[in-house]
């Protein structure tokens, strides 16, 4: 790559390199941010003070640790369990627990 390449990174960064060469080019000076006048940085305080303020609702919250919860736990291998039930109802053994069935409906709606 010769020396005379041109500079394609963005001046995004104030101390980037880009604008460091522009800052010697002539242009703006690097550390010349233009900065809010005390009476506008006073004002965009007052209104972020009561406008940016957010609120997560309880319900979320919850939800988050619900999942910390779940992800903090050991996973369970169901397989055997699984394949268990399934050759029971392939082959027409399976039997419902009805009692078992009725207090686990009810629990969840109490």
């Amino acid at each position: 790559m010769s020396s005379n390449s041109i500079d394609t990174r963005s001046a995004f960064f104030p101390r980037g390199r880009t604008a460091q060469t522009d800052s010697a080019k002539g242009g703006a000076p690097v550390d010349g941010v233009k900065r809010n006048s005390m009476e506008r940085a006073s004002e965009l305080s007052d209104k972020t003070a009561t406008d940016a303020k957010v609120s997560i609702p309880e319900g979320v919250k919850d939800f988050s640790r619900i999942k910390k919860a779940a992800m903090a736990a050991p996973e369970q291998d169901n397989t055997e369990k699984i394949a268990k039930l399934k050759a029971q109802i392939a082959a027409g053994t399976y039997e419902v627990d009805y009692d078992g069935l009725a207090d686990k409906i009810l629990s969840s709606e109490f």
